[in-house]
């Protein structure tokens, strides 16, 4: 296993992660034990989790494994999604924060996080009260490094900024959605995160399941992911998802990998990125994409890979920048 820093934090971090969303779902407590085992003889060291992944289930879990071998291993949570039905139960008030920190350290068993994740931006309160919370828990030890999940690239520069003028703990990484179908990360998040040296975790890099070729041209099951979740369907419900998908798919063939290791190999070839978050629900699932560290990323199968997809436009929209018929650079 290659290990990689996690931006200017001086620590190192495997090549992938692993996600515990099916913590305590999809993956029942034994299922899991035996992922994270199977993490561990991989050499895998980051696992990430939320307070919200099955309602606390999956923080609970993952405590109960990390027990024997807590300083070799870094854990993530994350704050922000409602854990219950008061009107203040979510969000990055000051007031929510501190109540979520110390109750995911309960459910993790542990003295501290390692990486704390603003799960999403929270629109309705001032930056400066969540990023001075977050400074506190750091000063507390309760936490040891701030981390910025979905957020846009002008949240988290606006963020560095008043962290850098008030001299508070800084986002020493983000967690963006990324993969071949959902490519707008490349277009903002990625380049900003390797000019200011973030780490980047991204989720998502088999896109809910649809880059393994399963949900292709309506073969699902009504039962499945795809179907059943509409969050998911509505991310990746639009037909010319299909159409990249089956191109992903021939190639993958032809070229005699799995589409998902394939697909995760191609998030982690990308130079702005730390390290994927895998997810399984299963041992085979997790085997699969453990495969993408066989696969040898060259720059000329990246670039066969990416051509699969739509790229996305520059920020200026200035397309012809991405070409030789620009007014040029310096």
């Amino acid at each position: 296993m290659e290990y990689r820093f996690l931006g200017n934090t001086g620590i190192k971090v495997s090549r992938f992660a692993y996600g515990t969303m099916s913590f305590g779902g999809d993956a029942d407590e034994n299922t899991s034990a035996d992922l994270f085992h199977k993490c561990r003889e991989h050499g895998i060291n980051f696992f990430d989790c939320a307070n919200m992944y099955q309602k606390g289930k999956a923080e609970e879990i993952l405590g109960k494994l990390i027990t024997h071998c807590r300083n070799d291993v870094i854990i993530s949570s994350k704050v922000y999604f409602n854990m219950g039905d008061d009107v203040n139960a979510g969000g990055a008030s000051r007031r929510h924060i501190m109540q979520a920190a110390e109750a995911s350290l309960k459910r993790l068993n542990t003295d501290r996080i390692d990486l704390y994740f603003i799960h999403r931006f929270d629109d309705r309160t001032d930056l400066e009260q969540t990023l001075r919370t977050l400074d506190d828990l750091v000063h507390q030890g309760k936490i040891l490094y701030t981390m910025a999940s979905n957020f846009a690239a002008w949240q988290i520069t606006k963020a560095l900024g008043i962290s850098s003028m008030q001299g508070l703990a800084k986002f020493a990484g983000i967690q963006p959605m990324y993969n071949l179908v959902k490519r707008q990360a490349e277009v903002e998040l990625l380049p900003m995160a390797a000019s200011e040296n973030l780490a980047v975790f991204p989720y998502s890099p088999l896109g809910g399941g649809v880059l393994t070729g399963k949900y292709l041209r309506n073969t699902a099951q009504d039962s499945s992911r795809l179907n059943a979740n509409h969050i998911y369907k509505t991310r990746y419900g639009d037909p010319l998802v299909d159409d990249t998908v089956e191109r992903f798919v021939n190639y993958a063939n032809e070229h005699g990998y799995e589409p998902a290791s394939l697909a995760v190999a191609w998030v982690a070839g990308n130079p702005a990125v730390t390290a994927p978050i895998l997810g399984a629900r299963n041992i085979n699932q997790l085997e699969s994409s453990l495969k993408a560290l066989e696969i040898p990323m060259t720059k000329e199968m990246y670039s066969e890979i990416s051509a699969l997809s739509p790229t996305p436009a520059p920020a200026t929209d200035r397309n012809e920048e991405q070409s030789a018929h620009s007014y040029g650079v310096r």
